[in-house]
This record gives C-alpha cells, sequence and structure tokens, in this order.
C-alpha cells in the first residue's frame, strides 16, 4: 500500500491527464465541426473514448472511504452541496453569458436557468453528477448494501442501452459505476499501483499491451470517426465497453504512479490538482479562442488548430484562478463561501476551496 503523499501525487497526475482529455475531446470536436476536417488530436481522443470520463469518475471515488462513515450533516455539506454550490454558480455564468450576452437571448437564457435544476446544463453536468453520486453511495452506505451488490446493480445499469433523454438519468446510468468502482476497489487500486511503480519495466510492457489492444478494440468493428464525433467500433459493445473502460481507468492510474516521481511530470500533478478550476471555466474561453484563430486564418491545419484551443483552453482558466489569488477578488468562483454551506456543519464559518483533496 503506498503512502498517503504518495497517493496523492499520482492520483494528481491522474487527474491531470484526465482534465487534458476532457478539453482535448470538446476542442478537437469543437475545431472539426468548424472546418469540417479531421485532425490528430481526434484520433488520439477516439483511442481514449472507453476510458475518457469513467476514470475521472473512479478517481473522485477512491477517498470516498475516508468521508462516507460520517454523519449526514458533515458528509453532505462536504460532498453533496459543494458540488451542487460551483454547479448552480458556474451554470448561471455560463447560461448567462453564452445565451444572454453572446447569443443575445434573454428568453432562451431563462429557460435554460430553470431546466439547469434537474437537466445538468453542457460540460458542468460532470459536477452535478458528483454531487448526485455522492448523495446515492451515502444511501447505499447506510442501508448497508453490500459492495458486490451495488456494483452488479450499477454495472446492470450501465450495460443496458438507457437512453431517456434526461440527463441525470442517462449520466447516472452510464458512469456511477466507475464512481462506486473507485470507493468499492480503492485498496485494490492503490496497492496495484504501489506494486506497478515497484516493477516499472513489467508495468510498462503491460501498459503497452493494453494500449495496442484497446487501440485494435477501438477503431475496429464498424468505428466512426467524424469532425465532431466519434463511435467506438467493437469496444462499444455492451459489457466490453465496460470492461474497457475500468481496465483503462486502472492503466491510466497506474501510468500516473509512474510518472508521479519524475521531476518533470510536477506541472502535470500541479495541473490535476487545480483541475476542478479548469473544468468549471473552460468552455468559456474555448469558444472564444476557436472563432478568433478561424478568423484570423493563420493556422490552416485542423490538428494544430485544435491544440492551440486545447492550450488555450486550460491556461486561461488557471491565469483567472492565479489573478483571483493575488489579488482576493472573486474568490467565491473557486471558493465555497461561508454563508453557502449547511447550517451547522463543521467548518461552515470559513470559506472551502473547490480544488480542496477528496477526504475533506
Amino acid at each position: 500500500m503506498a503512502e498517503a503523499g504518495e497517493r496523492l501525487g499520482w492520483v494528481d497526475v491522474a487527474k491531470g491527464i484526465s482534465i487534458i482529455l476532457v478539453v482535448m475531446m470538446h476542442s478537437a470536436y469543437g475545431v472539426g465541426a468548424e472546418t469540417g476536417d479531421i485532425g490528430f488530436l481526434h484520433h488520439v481522443i477516439a483511442w481514449a473514448a472507453p476510458f475518457r470520463m469513467p476514470e475521472f469518475f473512479l478517481i473522485s471515488g477512491l477517498f470516498l472511504a475516508q468521508v462516507i462513515g460520517r454523519d449526514w450533516l458533515r458528509y453532505a455539506d462536504r460532498r453533496v452541496v459543494h458540488y451542487f454550490y460551483f454547479y448552480v454558480l458556474w451554470a448561471i455564468i455560463h447560461i448567462v453569458f453564452k445565451e444572454a450576452i453572446v447569443d443575445r437571448d434573454p428568453a432562451l437564457a431563462a429557460n435554460y436557468l430553470a431546466w439547469a435544476v434537474i437537466q445538468p446544463y453542457g460540460v458542468l453536468w460532470f459536477i452535478y453528477m458528483l454531487g448526485v453520486f455522492s448523495l446515492v453511495a451515502k444511501v447505499i452506505f447506510t442501508a448497508r448494501i453490500p459492495h458486490w451488490a451495488a456494483l452488479l446493480v450499477a454495472a446492470l445499469l450501465q450495460i443496458a442501452p438507457i437512453a431517456t433523454g434526461w440527463r441525470i438519468i442517462d449520466e447516472f446510468c452510464a458512469y456511477f459505476v466507475f464512481f462506486y468502482a473507485g470507493y468499492a476497489l480503492a485498496p485494490f487500486v492503490f496497492s496495484l499501483v504501489s506494486r506497478a511503480v515497484a516493477r516499472p519495466l513489467l508495468a510498462l510492457a503491460g501498459l503497452a499491451l493494453w494500449a495496442v489492444l484497446n487501440g485494435i478494440l477501438v477503431f475496429s468493428g464498424g468505428a466512426e470517426l467524424a469532425p465532431d464525433h466519434f463511435i467506438m467500433g467493437i469496444a462499444g459493445l455492451p459489457v466490453l465497453h465496460l470492461v474497457l473502460a475500468l481496465i483503462g481507468s486502472i492503466a491510466l492510474c497506474i501510468g500516473a504512479g509512474l510518472l508521479a516521481p519524475l521531476r518533470s511530470m510536477a506541472w502535470l500533478g500541479w495541473l490535476g490538482a487545480h483541475s476542478i478550476v479548469v473544468y468549471l471555466a473552460f468552455a468559456l474561453p474555448m469558444g472564444a479562442i476557436r472563432l478568433v484563430l478561424l478568423r484570423l486564418e493563420i493556422i490552416n491545419d485542423t490538428g494544430l488548430l485544435s491544440l492551440v484551443v486545447l492550450v488555450g483552453s486550460i491556461v486561461l482558466p488557471l491565469m483567472l484562478y492565479w489573478a483571483i489569488e493575488r489579488t482576493g477578488w472573486g474568490r467565491f468562483l473557486f471558493e465555497r463561501p461561508a454563508w453557502a454551506h449547511l447550517p451547522g456543519a463543521p467548518g461552515s464559518l470559513r470559506p472551502t476551496p473547490a480544488l480542496r483533496t477528496p477526504a475533506q
């Protein structure tokens, strides 16, 4: 078993990789939709399709065991209200900026604001579902339902072709199994990463084999790569998709474990530690950067254009965070104020940063 500090080190690196993949997908597909072309980042995102979002949820559940036994008030404040505060705040910012200001349609903005309560808005659905998943996991814990039973039901929901059009239901069925697996299988994941780090050559060989097999299954059997979307081949089949998502998520954790000790990867760990900042804010500058670059026509290659949009969409939110930290203005954007805590909850008299460690 790795020491706590070591765990956090590789977990941050894994989160750094995850947020890059998330922003990469939106960058590549956004540019592709405008140019009608496919760039090299499209192929990277396609290869990562089985585990790109599952891995983010699995990591989010890794430290749940350290807090799930707390009383309902403290748990709900830290694991449910915390996420919903940032979702509500940034949903308002996104909707007002995109619909009311950019598209000049206040009525549409009001409609989106009303529906955002039960229909998670845009890229912020991930933050919304973290609150939902944390709440459901606590109910399961309180009801003393065995891990195997919860995982079985969650796996069946993921395998089933559920598409109701209601995002809460659809995303819950698609991803809860990975969040709960992170919680239930955390000792196994930590132990496996620790053993892999102790045998780096064997771990690298295993990762190389997995990378090849994952690519073969993703791109074969009727895979469809388009400028603005990707449909997996054999890898998209029920059961196999679930298996590949779990294996890929754990493989990324192992890769992060190998990268974490390298000084040259310190930036990736720092990015992972601030991944929530990027996730909340990246969509706003992304559209502006893409629009400006397309109008200037200084970059004609779709892959390179997507890469520039990717970098800018990550850097600008971090610059905003840095400016807020330096000036003190706008802390509420990435720090939950004392008033946004549940009354009587421990720590309710002080702000809580969005990027606090999952165990807190």
